[in-house]
């Protein structure tokens, strides 16, 4: 008795399809591989620093003011001047981005000088850090006589960060269909009133990708504030949150690690560490925060 042959299917593993799957085999596991090799050395890095700052890393050492000339003590006036200095240019940037970056992608017509803004906006963010400091000892420091303040500083922070928020809240603003703008013209609502009802709530999330980058980059740059109004040492009284006025100089996080870590002879090795450890836990921390929120406005979308 013959054998039956086995029925053809019309979509059988031909050759070409096991050759294609192993290639995206294999394409899965390089990009696995390159995942990997960001992500370790990120974790190493992270463990590494709080091996090393665990003898300093607790509550006094946060509250606590410097002692011996630094070599001992906590961080309490840098951490406290590192809050001064983000809120500041945050609360300077903030406003003046999104209202930029508003009128460039809801007002404005296409011409010569939109361009020219726009590419002047792009630039602006590649500008290093230390051109900025410049910029803003002589804008700040010297031209505005605010001298070597909190107020040069952050105002130096906020113009460096003021690209970045405007660059995102212009993409957040075009993520936002026409046809939502169109609803609302063709019920009679004004420019004004579609962009504060309709298109604002909507890019919410992606404006605050902005600030979370704005956030983060004004609490860890060194030589702005170093320029503008960072000092040395600055004597500040243990849990006083309002230690400095607007005309001070004040010790900062990234500037105090500089410090400890090159300039004061003899100081226990793991405070350095942990300053880090403090620097990076607040950028952290404030980046999660803001994270939840824009995760949280993402889910209240309709679209």
């Amino acid at each position: 008795m013959d054998a039956i042959a086995p029925p053809v299917t019309r979509f059988a593993r031909t050759p070409g399809v096991a050759r294609r799957e192993r290639l995206q085999a294999v394409a899965k596991w390089v990009f696995f591989t390159m995942a990997l090799a960001m992500i370790v050395p990120l974790v190493a890095i992270v463990v590494y620093l709080l091996v090393q700052a665990a003898p300093s890393l607790n509550w006094e050492f946060l509250v606590e003011v410097p002692k011996k000339g630094m070599r001992e003590g906590g961080i309490w006036p840098a951490f406290v001047g590192t809050l001064y200095l983000v809120a500041i240019s945050l609360a300077i940037a903030a406003p003046i981005g999104v209202l930029a970056a508003i009128y460039l992608n809801e007002y404005s017509r296409e011409s010569w000088f939109n361009r020219v803004i726009n590419l002047a906006v792009i630039n602006l963010a590649g500008v290093p850090s230390i051109v900025h400091a410049l910029f803003g000892l002589g804008a700040f420091v010297y031209a505005a006589r605010f001298g070597y303040s909190i107020i040069s500083a952050s105002l130096t922070l906020a113009i460096m960060t003021l690209p970045v928020i405007i660059a995102s809240t212009r993409e957040a603003l075009a993520s936002v269909p026409m046809s939502f703008r169109e609803a609302c013209w063709n019920v009679g609502a004004t420019r004004w009133q579609t962009i504060r009802a309709v298109v604002l709530p909507n890019s919410i999330s992606g404006i605050l990708t902005g600030v979370i980058l704005q956030v983060s980059r004004a609490a860890g740059e060194t030589a702005p504030i170093m320029f503008t109004g960072a000092v040395f040492f600055k004597a500040v009284q243990r849990g006083d949150w309002f230690p400095y006025r607007l005309g001070d100089q004040c010790m900062a996080l990234s500037m105090h690690l500089y410090t400890v870590s090159t300039q004061v002879p003899n100081v226990r090795e793991s405070i350095p560490y942990a300053t880090a450890v403090v620097l990076l836990g607040s950028v952290l921390l404030v980046n999660a925060t803001a994270i939840a929120v824009r995760v949280w406005l993402r889910g209240r979308k309709k679209w």
